[in-house]
């Protein structure tokens, strides 16, 4: 018999809940796909309806991660660990993400788990795209592996929402995918906090059931995200929330946030100090 994949499925929902300058709420139903880059030829012979590189039901791009050249994930998030200060040892890298789904999809954030050999987290990177068709990461080391919730920080460096100012910082909750997933990114601004929003998920073998489960249980999913995003986005709108300015993305692709020299290690990863490529 065949070993199972360390790559899964991951059924769950995300919440967000704006505090101010109005409240508003939302929900939705989602799955999304760990995939262990080391698997992804192996996915690609033992599905049916999953496929790496060409189009199926559900399939994965190399080129719709990272840089976009198509080239090997792995090595592009352990070329920005070393920019990172982080010696990878050719540990597995994990990519929470949603497939594209007949030919198509559209991912806010898709999260990069950096493991060492000895499986110790060691960085996790957050990929956010936004509608306009740009990107950016968050190259975060983690400090304290091991911990049930690691937390992280860092300044909002990339434009997403037309309804969100851009002098925020960020604060990452997340329990790396085990059984469970879950992430909580809460948003402050000076005063306090504007935003907070959730995923939580459970672990389900990958298998062609599974996706086929997936698919009916929530119909044409990315479809369905991109259209939430515009829907909710008129909501927000209609409450007289106006819309902000457009900035051009960080010349850099990635913002690296290292420790803060003053804080030293502390129980969670914190972070402080913005360094780009």
């Amino acid at each position: 018999m065949r070993a199972g994949l360390r790559s899964a499925l991951f059924p769950g929902l995300v919440t967000h809940a704006r505090s101010k300058p109005k409240q508003h709420r939302l929900s939705y139903r989602i799955y999304s796909l760990l995939i262990d880059l080391d698997e992804l030829d192996e996915i690609d012979r033992r599905l049916r309806l999953f496929s790496v590189d060409r189009f199926n039901l559900f399939s994965f791009y190399r080129k719709d991660r990272g840089d976009g050249s198509g080239s090997d994930l792995k090595k592009q998030v352990e070329q920005c660990m070393r920019k990172a200060g982080i010696e990878p040892d050719g540990g597995p890298i994990r990519l929470l993400t949603m497939p594209r789904l007949l030919g198509w999809a559209f991912n806010p954030l898709s999260v990069f788990f950096c493991y060492a050999t000895d499986a110790s987290l060691k960085a996790i990177l957050w990929e956010v795209d936004n509608t306009f068709g740009e990107r950016h990461g968050y190259m975060i080391p983690v400090e304290a592996d091991g911990a049930t919730e690691i937390v992280q920080q860092c300044d909002k460096a990339f434009h997403v929402s037309p309804f969100m100012d851009m002098d925020l910082r960020y604060q990452f909750r997340v329990s790396p995918p085990t059984d469970m997933l879950s992430i909580r990114i809460d948003t402050f601004d000076r005063e306090g906090p504007v935003l907070t929003a959730r995923h939580l998920a459970h672990r389900t073998a990958l298998t062609d059931r599974a996706l086929l489960k997936a698919f009916f249980t929530i119909p044409f999913l990315t479809f369905r995200v991109i259209g939430g995003i515009y829907w909710e986005a008129l909501k927000i709108w209609s409450k007289g929330i106006g819309l902000r300015g457009h900035p051009l993305p960080p010349e850099e692709p990635i913002t690296f946030v290292r420790p803060s020299p003053a804080e030293g290690k502390t129980p969670h990863s914190k972070v402080d100090v913005h360094e780009p490529v």
